[in-house]
């Protein structure tokens, strides 16, 4: 415990500088890498296409890049988001916020709700991905009160998993849960040099995603 919580102290703020590239193995970043996923949710059939943009961006004063996120349901664009990463000069890759929009059947702005950035509102930046990893270490991915707390905690290392892009054996598994919604309990798995595999449900009615492509 004691262990835990010195690691959450030293993470408070990103080491300086933070780059828009990342080196981390299990989350890895450059820009015009993407990855697609597909799988379910209660709504249908889902796909996911990340793709990091060319360039960066300041945010709350950090140099960071810019992944642009879609998730398609049934073939309809059902929510667009602009997330920011950095990874800083320990190794730890930090998250600075995101600006999401969803949508409507028909194709309308339903919300911006979940949006955040760091410096704005009070809203601070969340690790996301440490530089060493610790079976039991828990951080908080998101630090918008009330608006995106996302929790993660390092579950278990050496993981399988089978995914439509490949099997892996060497996986790193993460629990996710979030204050905003105490019953909602997800599990995502990463695999060296690819970064997310695998994001599935541990709660709810099965929704998952896995990775068909990936161009570095």
């Amino acid at each position: 415990m004691l262990a835990t919580i010195l690691a959450a102290v030293a993470l408070a703020a990103p080491a300086q500088p933070v780059r828009p590239v990342s080196t981390n193995p299990y989350f890895p970043f450059h820009p015009g890498m993407r990855w697609v996923y597909r799988g379910s949710s209660e709504d249908g059939p889902v796909r996911e296409v990340v793709r990091i943009k060319r360039g960066s961006a300041i945010v709350g004063g950090y140099r960071v890049a810019i992944f642009r996120d879609l998730g398609f349901v049934r073939g309809r664009l059902e929510e667009a988001t602009t997330d920011w990463y950095g990874q800083d000069a320990a190794g730890t890759v930090w998250y600075f916020g995101e600006a999401t929009t969803t949508y409507t059947k028909r194709g309308k702005v339903d919300s911006h709700e979940g949006s955040w950035r760091t410096g704005v509102r009070g809203a601070r930046p969340g690790v996301f991905m440490p530089a060493h990893l610790r079976v039991g270490a828990r951080y908080h991915q998101e630090n918008f009160k009330n608006h995106a707390e996302d929790r993660f905690r390092v579950a278990r290392l050496g993981v399988h998993v089978r995914v439509p892009f490949g099997v892996f054996s060497e996986a790193l598994l993460t629990v996710e849960t979030t204050p905003l919604e105490p019953g909602d309990v997800g599990g995502k798995w990463y695999v060296a040099g690819l970064g997310l595999v695998a994001d599935r449900s541990l709660s709810g009615p099965g929704d998952h995603l896995g990775l068909v492509e990936f161009r570095p």
